[in-house]
């Protein structure tokens, strides 16, 4: 039996500041614009019968997401980074994991096996959906986020836009990769469905940015090196923090940094360069990957090579630093653990992912 889920807010919506809801034509005026207003300069039309003030731009993608959510006919639900977007992740708006740039250059896609109008924009997805796959958020009916994550991850351009796609939803607690690797079988057969369980082999929790996954996909281990660690907290021999560096190889004792531009100037740059001075004093080769290497990562390997020599020539009684965690440390490496978090200890000990 199919469940009808419906979208029934009208005007500014409460949840998303600068989101307002399409509404339809009422000849008496008060819940829309009258048959002669809609069809001025006043008013932007965004479906069928559905109008916004024409100050109202599309830009926002939370606009366009609630302009699409209107066209679902009665059974279906926003899918894809549309759905994590609305779900609160930081990274699914449109324009960080895929490299096409803007948002407006993403459509929003919208799953349902019933017949849907199209319109520029939107992506109309009719694969097979299942009931227990829909949920009312905020008013919008998506997709579950393992739904979500895995149809951004199988119908990504690249490999590397798919691990994005998981590791950033991993990020916000969205899903989990259990989760994901749980809901994987259901699409056996489906487009896009090799790609994303690749993606899942290579894919993290802790990972904090987009970019911090393209340094890890373009660093390579030697075969018989452990996977590398993403944002491990590392402690001197005495039990001083010493930093969360983005990439940890612990057993040749290799730190890789991704500098963006908010990391060249200010104080984040003092703070960074006192880290890795910590870092070295400690016993570990420091590399960095700057935004001019992720064109062309060649010079950022060059580098990273050194980086492996270096800590060759390192001998055992200069490694000053552990990955033993005092006892009052916290743990936040993995979905699971940042559930379990109070409200509190969110705000305190996850605020500096988001610096």
């Amino acid at each position: 039996m199919r469940r009808k889920v419906t979208f029934a807010a009208t005007g500014p919506h409460a949840g998303h500041p600068g989101v307002v809801v399409p509404v339809p034509v009422d000849p008496r005026g008060l819940a829309g614009p009258t048959p002669n207003e809609a069809r001025g300069p006043r008013w932007r039309r965004t479906g069928p019968n559905l109008f916004v003030p024409a100050s109202v731009g599309a830009d926002l993608p939370e606009q366009r997401i609630v302009e699409a959510a209107q066209l679902i006919p009665g059974y279906g639900g926003v899918t894809g980074w549309a759905a994590l977007c609305w779900m609160g992740g930081r990274w699914f708006r449109g324009d960080d994991l895929w490299r096409d740039g803007s948002p407006a250059s993403r459509d929003v896609a919208v799953a349902t096996m019933l017949h849907a109008r199209r319109q520029p924009g939107v992506f109309i997805s009719e694969e097979r959906l299942n009931v227990r796959e829909i949920l009312v958020h905020d008013g919008v009916p998506l997709t579950v986020a393992a739904r979500s994550v895995c149809f951004e991850a199988r119908y990504a351009p690249d490999l590397r836009a798919a691990v994005r796609a998981l590791d950033m939803a991993a990020y916000d607690d969205l899903v989990s990769l259990e989760e994901c690797a749980a809901y994987l079988p259901h699409l056996n057969g489906w487009t896009g469905v090799p790609q994303c369980r690749a993606a899942l082999a290579l894919a993290e929790e802790n990972a904090w940015s987009p970019r911090e996954v393209d340094m890890r996909l373009v660093w390579r281990p030697e075969p018989d090196r452990p996977r590398l660690l993403c944002n491990v907290p590392v402690f001197g021999l005495d039990g001083q923090h010493l930093g969360t560096p983005d990439l940890l190889d612990p057993v040749a004792g290799v730190v890789g940094e991704y500098d963006g531009a908010h990391h060249l100037t200010g104080p984040q740059r003092s703070k960074d360069v006192r880290r890795e001075a910590d870092l070295r004093r400690a016993g570990l080769e420091y590399v960095t990957m700057l935004a001019a290497d992720s064109p062309d990562p060649h010079h950022f390997e060059w580098r990273l090579r050194d980086c492996y020599r270096r800590a060759e020539r390192r001998t055992a009684d200069e490694r000053r630093w552990t990955l033993k965690r005092p006892s009052w440390w916290v743990p936040t490496d993995t979905v699971a653990q940042r559930r379990a978090l109070t409200r509190s200890q969110r705000a305190r000990l996850l605020a500096h992912r988001r610096a």
